[in-house]
């Protein structure tokens, strides 16, 4: 297919992005958001019945207004199944969002981030189906599906049902910025955490009576630091990152809630990420060494240690396509097509992509304008835009190889 004979109405497009970043749908409540997309999809000419929800939302952890939403294309012609990829929601930052067009980006207002991660792959599968319907191009069978909460803790693709995939071979997932950029892999993330119990005595009166979990804490987070397991990590058998995210008490309050007595509780939780799932691992295993260390140097006037929880989960898994995957070479070849360089990219934050390539479909991540996301300065490129949704009708409806 010739590429400046794309049927794109790159003006509906942008008119569906700026529909959708008008819409709220912060992580965990999607509800707004999905109906919105189901009604333009209806509008484009989808039927009803291709249109549902699957119940992962009853499957994760956390309240969840809305299980993802997934749409089945009939194909015009042979060809194994293709699926198409997006997440509905945002970070609690893009709550009430004001998009305006401003030259050749959209913008908010600068008291919050805009939401074009990910609306711009919303708008992108919204429009690819309008696009394939309005003008009868032939493809194969293709599913459609938009991801919840993803944005905290990639949940709706890690609990999703992969039999709702309809068999998909390969899967195109829109969530990046520059279309010439190819994510083919990205870090797999370990969880963790450790609660420390001291023992309280009067900080003036008797300190020596008392075990401080502060203390526990910070000689253990001195002791990951100096065995190199804080920050970026690279030992003789693998490398990754590591953060502490939360040093506090219960339920969210500070570590102690006064200065004369010592510190009886105290919760810190982090994460470790790596290529590999074993070393991040190993990360969290360090860190759980470290804490030991801490719990060992701090002892009360009787020689009595704090106790000392600590649990490591892993969050999702690495994966890593070569060049030769089905997937990655179709991309490739409908980047070629279009003009844009191919720069294979490993990501070190995680993706639906992630957990999709686990299920069993193998997955790209492609570009569609998205920039300066979680911030206020948020802004979505809309030349980039328009070659994100031109990609994605190619990469829909090339002949297979």
């Amino acid at each position: 297919m010739d590429s400046f004979a794309l049927p794109l109405d790159a003006a509906a497009a942008e008119a569906h992005l700026m529909r959708f970043l008008s819409v709220e749908g912060v992580t965990g409540q999607e509800g707004q958001i999905a109906a919105a997309v189901s009604e333009a999809l209806k509008t484009a000419g989808v039927p009803a019945s291709a249109i549902r929800f699957d119940d992962a939302h009853k499957r994760i952890p956390i309240p969840t207004e809305t299980g993802n939403l997934i749409v089945d294309l009939p194909g015009t012609r042979p060809g194994p199944r293709l699926l198409f990829a997006t997440h509905l929601d945002t970070v609690p930052l893009c709550a009430g969002a004001k998009p305006r067009r401003e030259g050749d980006r959209i913008v908010g207002d600068g008291t919050t981030a805009l939401g074009g991660d990910n609306r711009t792959g919303c708008a992108i599968l919204v429009i690819l189906a309008e696009t394939l319907l309005k003008h009868g191009l032939a493809h194969p069978p293709i599913t459609l599906l938009f991801t919840v909460r993803e944005e905290s803790g990639l949940h709706g693709a890690r609990e999703l049902d992969p039999a709702d995939l309809g068999g998909a071979v390969m899967c195109i997932n829109v969530d990046g910025q520059d279309p010439n950029d190819l994510i083919v892999g990205a870090v797999g993330q370990e969880n963790w955490e450790v609660e420390i119990r001291g023992k309280a005595s009067h900080a003036g009166v008797a300190p020596e009576k008392g075990i401080s979990a502060t203390l526990v804490g910070a000689i253990g987070l001195a002791e990951a630091q100096r065995e190199g397991w804080f920050g970026k990590v690279a030992k003789s058998d693998g490398t990754g990152t590591s953060n502490v995210g939360i040093f506090g008490g219960k339920d969210g309050k500070a570590a102690g809630d006064a200065t004369n007595v010592v510190t009886d509780y105290a919760f810190i939780r982090g994460e470790a990420r790596s290529p590999t799932s074993a070393f991040a691992a190993a990360i969290a295993q360090g860190f759980e060494q470290a804490f030991r260390k801490g719990r060992e140097a701090v002892k009360d006037d009787q020689g009595e240690m704090a106790d000392m929880t600590f649990t490591h989960t892993p969050s999702y898994p690495p994966f890593n396509l070569d060049e030769t995957t089905p997937v990655v070479r179709r991309a490739t070849r409908a980047m070629t097509m279009l003009g844009l360089k191919p720069n294979y990219l490993f990501s070190n934050g995680g993706l639906d992509a992630n957990w999709l390539d686990k299920h069993g479909v193998p997955t790209v991540t492609i570009g569609a304008g998205q920039a300066e996301i979680h911030t206020i300065k948020e802004y979505v490129n809309l030349p980039e835009f328009a070659t994100g949704c031109r990609l994605a009708l190619l990469l829909a409806t090339i002949e297979d190889e």
